[in-house]
């Protein structure tokens, strides 16, 4: 019975795949971070550009 149990490797399956996932949620997490930034940096820039513009009249 304990060497049924020390061979059995069913579970391990599961445990490298929710490893895996994990992974790949931190990578996702890691790209939407730096794209917001990016795309906070464009509306500020357009923000901007768009004061200096209507304050020239």
């Amino acid at each position: 019975m304990l060497r049924k149990f020390f061979s059995d490797e069913s579970g391990a399956t599961a445990i490298e795949y929710s490893l895996i996932a994990t992974l790949v949620s931190l990578a996702i997490m890691g790209g939407v971070g730096l794209v917001a930034d990016n795309v906070a940096a464009m509306f500020q820039k357009t923000s901007e550009g768009y004061s200096n513009a209507t304050s020239v009249r």
